[in-house]
């Protein structure tokens, strides 16, 4: 299936209500993206607030996937922005819907964030996840190379500590 992949600069009502459906859909799902269960629906909206003033200060951009007009995927690009770092990026928060995964939405999600980051020439992307994590695959088929990993970094949704992968990609090469 193909779903149209956009840049999303100034959410709707709801579109922002999408979104925060689809962060609890992830930290339901037992996704490592910051939150414990249950999630607080005050949490999920302060996170989009500040993902938004990232946003318009041209630090961020967030890219989103709709089915049928609605959100069901996103993925976000966090912009270095310190003179030594203005080649690269952050690759964060990719979020497909439990009800959407599994058909190379993940896959074209992570196509259309490189392609963002070239186009704002970022030759090198970052990115963080779950030792333990749905995506560990996707990111070596995209080309993501691994670091090493960071013993208990983080908290897993039901609040056990975790280790966390690091992973680059570099798109000059």
């Amino acid at each position: 299936m193909s779903f149209p992949i956009t840049t999303l600069s100034t959410p709707s009502t709801a579109d922002f209500a999408a979104l925060c459906a689809l962060l609890r859909d992830a930290v339901e799902g037992g996704a490592s993206v910051g939150y414990l269960v249950p999630v607080r629906e005050e949490e999920m909206i302060a996170f989009w607030q500040g993902v938004f003033v990232d946003v318009a200060a041209n630090t961020r951009v967030v890219l989103v996937a709709r089915d049928a007009g609605r959100i069901v995927g996103s993925v976000q690009l966090g912009l270095a922005t310190r003179p030594n770092s203005l080649h690269r990026a952050e690759l964060q928060k990719l979020l497909v819907l439990r009800s959407h995964r599994g058909n190379g939405l993940g896959g074209a999600l992570m196509t259309a964030v490189e392609a963002a980051a070239r186009a704002r020439r970022r030759s090198l992307l970052v990115l963080d996840t779950s030792a333990s994590g749905n995506a560990l695959g996707l990111y070596a088929r995209c080309g993501y190379t691994k670091v090493g990993v960071v013993p208990r970094f983080a908290a897993d949704p039901d609040g056990s500590l975790i280790d966390t992968v690091i992973y680059y990609k570099d798109l000059a090469s």
